[in-house]
């Protein structure tokens, strides 16, 4: 089975894949020393071994070897195969250095007509410059590849397919621009062609094209259908056994219960970002290595997956790479196909399929594309016709926007650290877009402060040598893109932009042979131009600090248009903008609430679901945005399709008895019927959540009679008209109390959406003192600090320490997001029972900026109910009539609490009550409060401050003489 350049694989007599996993984990990474120690069942044995083992067969020892060589194949190397373009139905092959200059000058001059020349600029400036790029293109032989994508590109335009502006160092190219591969006037934002082709430095051009995420597919079948589906295919990739899953795949080898093997997984941290591995999470969990050391299983799991870590697993496909090659590509790369993709597949990876001649066309999805798009066409809806791509860039309502830093769901713009770099800068012009986009990563960001500061007239800018200062002006000085590299060196020491671009990139990657070379030739090219000595070295020092950094300008411009579009949608069309952002993170809940949160502090509603009005995805509602159907828990798209195609067919359900006959219940089964009653999709037909939830069963039942009664007349040539069935009989239920039904539509929605459980103690957290998060977070973000928060617990994971003191994360809730808190051993231990999900707490945390996020600490932890009630007296009950006494003293039950009960009375029309004191007590929750306003015939309930005037008490006999009038002074 396996050569290597001693053992063989052992195991003659036994080829089960568990033992097959085993030996090989074993034995590959074993040295010479220890595999003696191993069992001999389970290890590689030697040449001599083996050729004892297999005396009777020598020819399986020649046959293996023989094996091995024809699969030691590398294939020989070859320069880029392009395939020829052709033009017309029988196509046609053309001479495409002529075709492109036709399309290009044609193109130039159709976007001069559309949008006009770049300041100071002539349509003579426009046409030198492409003459040159057409003379640079056609000298390296690329006319074809500009051809190739151009006419993918113009297909999906042509079939309302929404396109990036561009990607990458090919928005610099003014060619790019007259085909429509790239939409950014490369002239007009100084953006340089040879940072993307240069001849200088011969590689292939490399267009990274965006289209939206829902139609990438059709573009991808035009090429293939285009250039013939043996020609064109993905590249593959291959997935690597990373700690979690080889700990599964491992566990299902060895054949240990699924649950012990998910609870040793769900100790190894996740973390995507940086993966944790095996033996790092060993080290830091434990009760990893209680496990080990206790269950030999375990310690056999652990032991064969730390060998195995780290092993391709599967294959799969690049996630934009598609070749396109000049004959079938079995005659240059052998083929994989994925059963679950359209397209087959390169057995070589990207580095190898390149090497032998296949060239690379990247199809990308990008979702903001998609968020455009479905936000331009719910403006359609209501008429309004929107192009982004012919948007103004000088909207002052989005600059307003972008000031504010108002920029949850902008491209780009939208993280908390970018949002407090974007109220400082107060961007007023697209430059500023493109320079933030640049700015903010690690490096760079140390020159955001001297950026702001500079224009904003707080310090000078310092522009190094007069000769240079038009390169930096649009920088107030300070260095950003690559491209200012190359035109410094260009005007100060005579290079080309193709010699310059090598200057940049030797810079950039620090080549240190180079860089001197290229030091001194910058240097001596300067002097030559009568810049001094030092000042010379000293700009090229300077310029080599940047240039280690610089960001490509032509990425960042394409970027921020995208990132300026997101921003004039959202300042200009809000809620359009909210909901097609909500609709393409559908199944995100945690990013839902987000944009739910920003809706609100925007202030616009977010309505329930309901299956009247709700759709598929989220849509705009009379000034509001309505929740989708899809995005509710346990609610398929397929079930969601069906309601909505009903209700379009017979027009709105008017109760609930018209709609348990109209789904069908093999679509809508008895769980997505329980989340939309939960979640009040159900609201609009009659019926409380309570009783609906109550009655699923009997909905359920009637959907399936009527579906049976469907088929028997389909069946009965001779059935009569069907009669209408008799309305639902519902079961009555007792209604949820505010906080039962919060948790409820929790469940269902993923996060709370028509209320929160702490409204009802706003004026306790008042006075309290307590932050909402959402403030506590923006002062975090730029200090240490410590306060109190308040919050509903979500969700708690415990862990243990090295030294095995237990500490928890703890998920909390408050009305303007969700927060994560620390909470170590001894704030643990003092309120771990106060800690159960659903439980409202007080916190005393402190905490500080971690990158993107903060971190929080608890520090103390008490109960918020126990606060609430400390702070109020007790409850006034307002009453409409006094039959509601009798629900009231079963609601307060035989509980007893320290609270006064206060009962209100209105006597007659003339506006007199009566308000006495009962001698029950009662605890003076909001929690109280909520259940008894539910009560049939209470008015309203209110808390009572800390002391009140105490009315006559009721009658020992418990009887109110309502015979009498009893003035509300009197006694």
């Amino acid at each position: 089975l396996v050569a290597t350049n001693e053992p063989f694989f052992a195991k003659r007599d036994d080829h089960e894949a568990h033992d097959a996993l085993i030996c090989i984990a074993e034995g590959k990474l074993v040295a010479d020393s220890e595999r003696r120690q191993l069992s001999p069942d389970y290890r590689f044995k030697t040449r001599a071994e083996m050729a004892t083992l297999f005396a009777d067969l020598p020819e399986a020892l020649a046959s293996t070897v023989e094996i091995a060589r024809r699969c030691a194949f590398r294939p020989t190397t070859q320069a880029p195969i392009l395939p020829r373009f052709s033009v017309g139905d029988s196509g046609e092959a053309v001479d495409e250095a002529a075709e492109l200059r036709r399309q290009a000058e044609e193109g130039l001059a159709r976007r001069l007509r559309a949008h006009g020349l770049a300041g100071g600029r002539t349509e003579e400036d426009y046409r030198d410059r492409l003459a040159f790029e057409l003379g640079v293109i056609e000298k390296m032989k690329y006319p074809g590849y500009f051809l190739i994508v151009a006419d993918f590109i113009k297909w999906a335009k042509a079939h309302g397919i929404p396109v990036g502006p561009g990607r990458g160092s090919g928005a610099g190219s003014l060619t790019a621009y007259a085909l429509t591969i790239t939409d950014l006037d490369p002239i007009r934002f100084g953006l340089i062609f040879e940072r993307f082709l240069n001849p200088d430095r011969v590689s292939m051009p490399d267009f990274d094209i965006d289209f939206c995420q829902d139609r990438r597919d059709e573009v991808i079948a035009y090429v293939r259908e285009r250039y013939g589906a043996d020609r064109v295919a993905h590249i593959i990739t291959f997935g690597k056994l990373q700690a979690r899953a080889v700990l599964r795949d491992v566990g299902r080898v060895l054949q240990m219960p699924y649950g012990q093997v998910d609870r040793l997984c769900k100790l190894v941290p996740h973390n995507p970002a940086n993966p944790v591995t095996l033996a790092q999470a060993i080290a830091g969990e434990p009760r990893l290595q209680e496990a080990h050391d206790s269950e030999p299983i375990v310690a056999k799991l652990l032991d064969i997956g730390q060998r195995l870590e780290g092993l391709y697993r599967h294959a799969s496909t690049h996630a934009a790479g598609v070749v396109i090659a000049d004959r079938p590509l079995i005659d240059l790369v052998p083929l994989y196909r994925d059963p679950r993709a359209q397209l087959p597949a390169t057995q070589f990876n990207m580095k190898w399929a390149e090497a032998a001649g296949l060239v690379k066309f990247d199809f990308l999805g990008l979702k903001t594309l998609t968020v455009i798009e479905t936000a331009r066409e719910l403006l359609a809806r209501k008429g309004v016709a929107l192009d982004p791509a012919r948007l103004p860039l000088d909207d002052p309502a989005t600059y307003e926007l972008l000031a504010h830093g108002d920029t949850v769901g902008v491209f780009q713009l939208e993280g908390a650290g970018m949002r407090d770099a974007l109220r400082k800068l107060k961007p007023d012009r697209f430059e500023d877009i493109i320079a933030i986009v640049a700015l903010y990563r690690p490096g760079p960001m140390d020159n955001i402060d001297s950026y702001v500061n500079r224009k904003h007239g707080r310090e000078q800018p310092d522009y190094l040598h007069p000769a240079i200062q038009p390169i930096l002006e649009e920088t107030y000085g300070v260095i950003i893109y690559q491209e200012q590299v190359m035109q410094i060196a260009q005007t100060l020491s005579g290079f080309s932009l193709g010699e310059a671009d090598l200057l940049r990139r030797a810079m950039g990657k620090k080549i240190k042979k180079e860089m001197a070379q290229q030091r001194n030739r910058f240097i001596e090219g300067a002097v030559g131009k009568s810049v001094d000595r030092g000042s010379a070295e000293f700009i090229f020092e300077l310029v080599a600090k940047f240039a280690g950094y610089g960001f490509n300008k032509s990425h960042a411009a394409a970027y921020a248009l995208i990132a300026y579009q997101t921003a004039y949608l959202k300042a200009n069309h809000p809620i359009e903008f909210l909901a097609a952002s909500m609709t393409l993170d559908i199944g995100n809940t945690d990013k839902l609430n987000g944009f739910a949160q920003e809706a609100r502090r925007m202030g616009i509603r977010i309505e329930p679901p309901s299956v009247n009005r709700s759709e598929a995805g989220f849509i705009p509602s009379d000034g509001a945005i309505r929740y989708s159907l899809a995005a509710l828990r346990n609610v398929g798209r397929q079930a969601v399709d069906h309601i909505c195609a009903e209700r379009q067919k017979r027009g709105s359900f008017k109760d609930v008895s018209e709609f348990a006959r109209a789904i069908n219940p093999r679509l809508v089964n008895k769980r997505a019927l329980e989340t939309l009653a939960a979640a009040g999709a159900l609201d609009e037909l009659g019926i409380d959540r309570t009783t609906a939830l109550a009655n699923v069963d009997r909905i359920m039942a009637a959907g399936n009679q009527s579906l049976a009664d469907d088929t028997g007349r389909q069946n009965d040539l001779f059935a009569g008209a069907a009669r209408t069935p008799p309305p639902i009989e519902l079961r009555a239920a007792k209604p949820w109390v505010p906080t039962d039904r919060l948790s409820r539509e929790f469940e269902a929605v993923g996060f709370f959406l028509t209320g929160h459980p702490l409204d009802d103690y706003l004026d306790v957290l008042e006075a309290l003192g307590a932050e909402s998060w959402v403030d506590f977070a923006a002062k975090a973000r730029t200090r240490r600090v410590v306060g109190t928060l308040a919050g509903t617990v979500l969700a708690m994971r415990e862990r243990h320490g090295k030294s095995g003191n237990a500490y928890a994360f703890v998920t909390f809730s408050d009305p303007t997001g969700q927060f994560e808190a620390v909470v170590f051993s001894e704030a643990l231990a003092a309120s771990r029972e106060l800690l159960q999900p659903g439980g409202a707490v007080l916190l005393d945390v402190e905490a500080e900026a971690d990158g993107e996020t903060v971190k929080v600490r608890a520090q103390r932890i008490s109960s918020l109910e126990a606060a609430a009630e400390a702070r109020h007296s007790g409850i006034k009950i307002y009453l409409e009539d006094t039959r509601a006494l009798d629900s009231i003293a079963e609601q307060v039950g035989g509980r007893s609490g320290q609270g006064e009960l206060r009962l209100v009375l209105r006597l007659d029309d003339a506006g007199r009550e009566v308000e006495f004191v009962l001698p029950q007590g009662i605890d003076a929750t909001p929690k109280q409060r909520s259940a008894l306003k539910l009560v049939e015939g209470v008015a309203a309930v209110s808390a009572l401050g800390p002391a009140q005037p105490r009315p006559q008490p009721l009658p020992k006999g418990g009887c109110l003489p309502i015979n009498r009038t009893i003035s509300h002074a009197g006694p």
